[in-house]
């Protein structure tokens, strides 16, 4: 079933209708949905589609020229072009009668083993696009090869392109398309332990419990899901060890780069050079805080829910999951998931309120969101704030979001109305959001100060298409 990709395959449609030249870089991590995407883009299309291998320049060259001879023929023919040049000119020709589309998936495995493949596609297009029909998508999972080898200022390719979708996980609203079956607490909970991820959210099923599937991925040895982190990571990095050892060490509780660099037994600028990778892969979110640009209190976290929900439960239980208890594990997990789930929640909130105000229907026009924490001079004590976000010098919003099971109470209001005070914003409006509702004190309170705003996770989901 393909769901989602809305706006990606109207960006495809809109650029296959234009007639003429058109070259598509399309790159995301591994498991993303990529050829997915192209499958149902290309599926009532005339178009020739060519896998990239990871072998020899001749294998691919031969994959590539059988593509383009069943293009051709209809024939499944063994015979295979001189080379690429050969059999890309013989494309662009084609392009030239009709519209063609031309995607080359996995184009690194093709480039690294054809060193010249890079300039000799600069030429051809240089050559032909005034006259060619041809849309030519190249289709990548390797991040760092597709912005340095394609999009990068020094790459032959640079400047050709006239258009780029980098494909990034699902938000929770189109998560939870997969999840109909699915209570709207247990949709969070399964964005929760899945995230965003094509290929992950496939992995769960929702005729069944969220217990349950827990039990049969992160707790079954035999599972997609059970060894997928360490084989992920073996193809996207030269050296899975570190990024292991760096991704464990923030699971643990190191969120500062002195502290990761004392965990993992590396110096700080070798822990930097690896976190930028896992930044660039979005496994991990580096933060500063919000109005912050450069900061020494700059923080790194998990942001990838599946990497996050793995190695917050499994590495620790292994031994126990290798002897089949998933019983007995889940029952250790289950005290935590409450907790676990309020960075998730924060997160779905922070999609709420771009909804909202993308749907003209926030208070505050903000451009960006983001945590804050600080030093808080009236209390003497470090503070934080789970979201904010400035419109203008005199205009701002605050947000605190409280994922548990007991309705929030009047202090957390007030905590958060005494922090909006640190800022030296005029106009403030205050979002308090709640898993489980508000006590009868808090909604008084709310209401007397009329720039309040209290929304349960229930209201959440209904606007966003998950109730």
């Amino acid at each position: 079933m393909f769901i989602g990709r809305d706006r990606e395959l109207n960006a495809l449609e809109k650029l296959y209708a234009s007639g003429r030249f058109e070259f598509v870089v399309l790159y995301g991590r591994r498991r993303i949905g990529k050829t997915a995407l192209l499958n149902r883009f290309l599926e009532d299309k005339r178009a020739i589609y060519f896998m990239g291998v990871e072998s020899n320049a001749q294998q691919n060259l031969e994959n590539f020229s059988k593509s383009i001879l069943e293009f051709t023929s209809g024939i499944h023919a063994e015979t295979s072009f001189l080379s690429f040049q050969a059999a890309l000119e013989t494309v662009f020709r084609l392009a030239e009668q009709e519209r063609i589309i031309l995607a080359i998936d996995e184009y690194p495995y093709v480039a690294r083993a054809s060193k010249s493949l890079a300039s000799t596609l600069q030429m051809l297009i240089d050559q032909h696009k005034d006259r060619s029909r041809l849309m030519l998508i190249l289709c990548g999972s390797s991040m760092s090869y597709m912005e340095d080898h394609v999009l990068a200022y020094k790459a032959p390719l640079y400047g050709r392109r006239t258009a780029q979708i980098k494909l990034l996980p699902f938000d929770f609203a189109e998560a939870c398309r997969h999840f109909a079956g699915f209570s709207i607490e247990d949709k969070a909970l399964a964005y929760g332990i899945a995230g965003g991820t094509p290929q992950y959210l496939l992995q769960i099923d929702d005729r069944f419990s969220i217990e349950e599937n827990i039990k049969n991925t992160y707790l079954n040895p035999t599972s997609f899901l059970y060894e997928e982190p360490t084989n992920l990571l073996k193809q996207e990095v030269r050296e899975p060890a570190i990024y292991t050892a760096i991704i464990t060490a923030i699971a643990a509780g190191a969120s500062r780069m002195s502290e990761i660099s004392d965990k993992v037994g590396e110096d700080t600028n070798v822990c930097a050079a690896y976190l930028k990778s896992l930044v660039s892969l979005g496994i991990v979110r580096k933060e500063t805080p919000y109005g912050e640009k450069a900061s020494k209190k700059s923080i790194y976290s998990i942001d990838d829910n599946m990497f996050r929900f793995w190695y917050r439960f499994v590495p620790e239980n292994a031994s126990l999951i290798a002897r089949g208890a998933a019983d007995l594990v889940y029952k250790r997990i289950e005290p935590y998931l409450s907790e676990y789930m309020g960075k998730v929640f924060e997160e779905i909130c922070r999609q709420y309120l771009w909804k909202l105000m993308l749907d003209g229907d926030c208070p505050v026009e903000f451009a960006s969101l983001g945590r804050w924490w600080g030093n808080d001079p009236v209390h003497r004590c470090q503070a934080e704030i789970d979201l904010m976000g400035e419109q203008d010098k005199s205009t701002a919003l605050f947000a605190e979001c409280k994922w548990t099971n007991e309705k929030v109470d009047l202090g957390v209001l007030e905590t958060l109305i005494d922090r909006s005070a640190l800022f030296p914003y005029k106009n403030v409006h205050c979002y308090l959001f709640s898993k489980s509702g508000f006590t009868k004190g808090c909604m008084d309170t709310a209401a007397a100060h009329g720039n309040v705003t209290l929304v349960t996770y229930k209201q959440i989901a209904e606007r966003m298409g998950a109730g």
